[in-house]
């Protein structure tokens, strides 16, 4: 009788109770914006990864992702808190927790706040100062920086690239204790790379931004001339600065190769969509950017010194 009242209630499926559960660790992930936290482990690793020397520390390696993790996490859901009213204006992100009234904006700052005053100070006890430093200045940055200018100038992308180039320093600096010439190279990959990424998506979503009231160089760029230049100047940077982790002894000699040739299919598409100036040539430009970083990072992890 128990095991036939059990196999009821699987065939039910999940209570309410289960439900709300799900359902809240759903809107935690998306207040933390899980998939972007997880680009910015990727990234953090690869820095360590790279900066390490033999043999590496695989309990400092976790407590630097584990740090990172928290203080990523803190600046999403900040973020997140500080243009609620704006997100609720925005077709793409009107669903998102705070706007959509299943979570009060005093908890997401709470939450916030107590994931980036744990993440700099684990990354402190169990690293080292200076990649605390550097996980505080990207908080601050995506903050203070990135996020009020969104609404103010066009120059916000600018800025708000800098915060998302900083991991991969963090994890440099968590294995080395300094930064040198190689941690800012991949600083540069970063940097450069968000540029093409970022102009192709809010060229797709321009409406949607001019809607919420954020200045962005897409705004007015109704044919998508100037999005799309800018993302095939911002790909032949990319091109350069990628090969210079090469050029710098952290790889073997055949990561250039590499580098050239996904730097070259970027571009590329890059200059497809500023040939035809289409949503779906600005898609594929988008696709080929989410393409294209992780397949570097492999490169570079493949082929290190």
């Amino acid at each position: 009788m128990k095991t036939a009242a059990i196999d009821r209630e699987v065939a039910a499926g999940p209570t309410n109770g289960q439900r709300l559960r799900l359902r809240a660790v759903a809107d935690f992930a998306e207040l933390v914006k899980a998939r972007l936290t997880l680009l910015v482990l990727l990234t953090t690793a690869v820095g360590f990864y790279l900066g390490a020397e033999n043999p590496i520390s695989y309990s400092r390696f976790f407590h630097t992702l584990f740090g990172t993790a928290l203080a990523a996490a803190s600046a999403a859901a900040l973020n997140q808190w500080w243009e609620r009213r704006p997100d609720a204006l925005m077709r793409r992100t009107k669903t998102r927790p705070i706007p959509a009234g299943r979570m009060l904006a005093r908890d997401a700052l709470v939450i916030g706040l107590l994931l980036a005053i744990a993440g700099i100070i684990y990354l402190a006890l169990s690293c080292n100062a200076l990649a605390a430093g550097l996980a505080a200045l990207t908080i601050v940055l995506y903050i203070f920086a990135y996020t009020p200018l969104k609404r103010i100038s066009t120059t916000n992308t600018l800025i708000g690239a800098i915060p998302g180039a900083i991991p991969p320093m963090i994890g440099w600096a968590a294995a080395r204790g300094h930064l040198d010439a190689g941690a800012w190279s991949l600083f540069a990959i970063l940097f450069f790379w968000q540029m093409p990424h970022f102009f192709a998506l809010a060229w797709m979503y321009r409406e949607d931004y001019a809607r919420a009231g954020f200045q962005m160089m897409s705004s007015d760029d109704e044919t998508g001339a100037r999005s799309s230049s800018q993302s095939v100047l911002f790909c032949m940077l990319l091109l350069i600065v990628a090969g210079v982790p090469g050029y710098l002894g952290l790889t073997n000699a055949i990561y250039v190769p590499i580098a050239f040739a996904l730097g070259g299919l970027f571009i590329a598409m890059a200059m497809r969509f500023h040939g035809k100036r289409t949503p779906q040539q600005a898609r594929a430009l988008f696709v080929t950017s989410i393409v294209y970083l992780p397949l570097l990072l492999i490169a570079l992890v493949a082929t290190k010194l």
